[in-house]
C-alpha cells in the first residue's frame, strides 16, 4: 500500500470516529458553551457528510451504542435517500433499521413516522418497515390512546387496512377515524377513554399522561389524581412527578445507572447525606449490573472526574455531563479489582454522593496524581477521564502531561489512558480532546463506557479503516443476531 493510500484510510478511520462520537453525545440541545442551532447545523453537517461518503458506515452505526436522536436521523436520511444505494445495501439498510426501531421508544419512532410522511417517503419498502413495526408492537389499542396523532398519522401513511367489521384492528381503526361511531369498545382503554369524557373514574385506567388532561378537564386535585394514577405510571414519569419532600415509590436498585446518577444529584444536600445508605447502595448496585461479565476484570483503574462548573449543562441538558462522571465513578469501582480503584474529582472533593458542579477544571494537576503509584508503587493499569475537555486551570496542562508520561515515561504503555467526553462540541465537529495522543471517546450513558474503549483505541491513529470497518462489521453481525434471536 503507498502513502497516498495509506493516508487515505487514515482520514476515512477518523472521519468514521469524528461521526460515531457526535452520534454518541450530540442531540442537537444547547450546550454549555454552544446554543441548540449550532448544535443542529453542525450535525446537519456531519449527518450528510457520512451518508454521501460512507453511506455503509453511516447504516452500521445503527449497531452501535449512539443516541437516540441520531438514530432517528440516520434511519430517516437513509429511507430519504435510498435511491443512492445498491440492492445489497438496501437489504442491509433495512434489516438494521428494523432492528433499531425496535430498540427506539415508542414515542420516538411514532415522531420519526410523521417525519417520514412530511418528507414525502412513500416507498414500498418504507411501507413495509412502518407496516411491519405496528404489527410488533404489543397492543395498538395502547398506543392509539397514549399516542393517538402519531398511529393515526402512520396508519395513514402506510395504507392500514382497519375492517369495519369487530375485531382490535377494526375498533382501532374506528378510535382513530370514526370517534363516536361505536357505542362502546372491547378494548379497555379505548373504553377507558370513550368514559373518561364524562367519568371521572375512568381516569385513573388510562395510560398518565393521557390521563392529566382528562384530570384537568374533571378539575381533580394534582395530589388526588397523582396518587389513583400511581399504579399505572412508568419508573421515570414517578420520578418526574415526585415531590423532592416526599420518598418515590419506586425501586431505586432497578433504574438504569446514568438515569439514577441524574436522579441523586436532583436531590439536595440534605436529603442525599439523610439517604447515603439508600442511595450509594442503589448506585453499586446499578453499576455492578451495568459491569456485568467485565466486573473486576479491569485491574488498578485510576479516574480523574470532572466536576467543574461547566458540569452543569444547560437548561435542556441539566447536570448531564456530571451524571456521566458520578455513574462512571461507581461504574468504574465496579470494573477494577476489589480495591484497586481510585477517583479523583477536579474539585477535589472526597465525597462523591455530595458532588456539585463548581469551579474551573484542574485536569492537569488532578491527572498527576492520578498517575501516582498506588499502594505497593505500581502504576495504573487503566487511567479514565471523564471530562468535557476545557481544561483551564492551566489551560492545557492535561495534555502536556499526558504527552511527557507517554513519550518520556510509561513509551511501552503500560497504563491505558482514555478519555471519555459527554459533550459535543459544535465548531469542533467532534468532543474536545486533551492531546492527539490520549484516544478520546464521546459518551451520553455510563453504562456504555466498556464498549466505548474498546472504539477508543482506534483513535490513537494506529489502526487504519481496515481494522475499524472489521470492528464495525462484528458489531452488524452482533447486532441482527441478536435480534434474529429474540424474534
Amino acid at each position: 500500500m503507498n502513502t497516498s493510500e495509506t493516508l487515505a484510510d487514515l482520514v476515512a478511520a477518523e472521519d468514521v470516529l469524528l461521526f460515531v462520537n457526535a452520534a454518541i453525545t450530540a442531540t442537537g440541545q444547547r450546550e454549555f458553551r454552544s446554543d441548540a442551532v449550532g448544535q443542529q447545523l453542525s450535525l446537519d453537517f456531519l449527518h450528510a457528510y457520512v451518508r454521501v461518503n460512507y453511506r455503509r458506515v453511516y447504516a452500521s452505526s445503527l449497531a452501535l451504542d449512539i443516541n437516540d436522536h441520531n438514530a432517528a436521523r440516520i434511519v430517516l436520511g437513509l429511507l430519504e435517500t435510498a435511491g443512492e444505494a445498491s440492492a445489497e445495501e438496501r437489504r442491509t439498510e433495512g434489516r438494521l433499521i428494523a432492528a433499531r426501531l425496535a430498540l427506539l421508544p415508542p414515542q420516538r419512532v411514532y415522531r420519526l413516522f410523521g417525519e417520514v410522511r412530511r418528507a414525502g417517503i412513500n416507498n414500498r419498502r418504507t411501507r413495509a418497515i412502518m407496516r411491519d413495526w405496528l404489527a410488533a408492537r404489543p397492543d395498538l389499542g395502547h398506543d392509539a390512546v397514549k399516542y393517538r396523532g402519531g398511529v393515526k398519522t402512520a396508519a395513514r401513511h402506510i395504507h392500514l387496512r382497519c375492517p369495519e367489521r369487530a375485531g382490535p384492528l377494526a375498533e382501532v381503526g374506528a378510535f382513530l377515524f370514526r370517534p363516536g361511531r361505536l357505542p362502546r369498545y372491547e378494548h379497555r382503554l379505548l373504553d377507558a377513554w370513550r368514559r373518561a369524557h364524562y367519568e371521572q373514574g375512568a381516569v385513573a385506567e388510562l395510560p398518565f399522561t393521557v390521563a392529566e388532561g382528562f384530570a384537568a378537564r374533571h378539575g381533580m386535585k394534582r395530589e388526588v389524581f397523582l396518587k389513583r394514577a400511581a399504579p399505572r405510571m412508568t419508573r421515570l414519569e414517578r420520578l418526574r412527578t415526585h415531590s423532592v419532600t416526599q420518598r418515590p415509590e419506586i425501586d431505586l436498585t432497578a433504574m438504569p445507572l446514568t438515569r439514577l446518577a441524574l436522579y441523586v444529584l436532583s436531590l439536595p444536600f440534605e436529603q442525599r447525606a439523610a439517604r447515603r445508605t439508600e442511595l450509594t447502595g442503589a448506585l453499586r448496585t446499578a453499576a455492578r449490573r451495568a459491569a456485568g461479565g467485565h466486573a473486576g476484570s479491569w485491574g488498578r483503574v485510576h479516574a480523574v472526574l470532572d466536576d467543574s462548573f461547566s458540569s452543569s449543562g444547560s437548561g435542556q441538558k441539566r447536570r448531564r455531563p456530571l451524571a456521566v462522571a458520578l455513574a462512571g465513578h461507581h461504574l468504574l469501582e465496579a470494573l477494577a479489582a476489589p480495591g484497586a480503584y481510585r477517583g479523583l474529582w477536579t474539585s477535589g472533593r472526597g465525597d462523591a454522593l455530595l458532588v456539585r458542579p463548581w469551579g474551573p477544571t484542574p485536569l492537569g494537576m488532578r491527572v498527576l496524581d492520578a498517575l501516582e503509584p498506588g499502594p505497593g508503587g505500581a502504576a495504573p493499569d487503566r487511567l479514565v477521564i471523564v471530562s468535557d475537555g476545557w481544561d483551564n486551570a492551566p489551560a492545557g496542562l492535561a495534555g502536556e502531561v499526558l504527552r511527557v508520561w507517554r513519550k518520556r515515561l510509561d513509551p511501552g504503555r503500560r497504563t491505558a489512558v482514555v478519555h471519555v467526553n459527554p459533550v459535543y462540541d459544535a465548531d469542533g465537529f467532534d468532543v474536545r480532546r486533551l492531546t492527539a495522543g490520549v484516544p478520546t471517546a464521546g459518551i451520553r450513558d455510563a453504562e456504555d463506557l466498556p464498549a466505548l474503549v474498546e472504539i477508543a483505541r482506534f483513535a490513537e491513529g494506529r489502526t487504519g479503516a481496515a481494522e475499524l470497518h472489521a470492528y464495525l462489521d462484528r458489531r452488524v453481525a452482533l447486532f441482527l443476531g441478536e435480534k434474529e434471536t429474540v424474534s
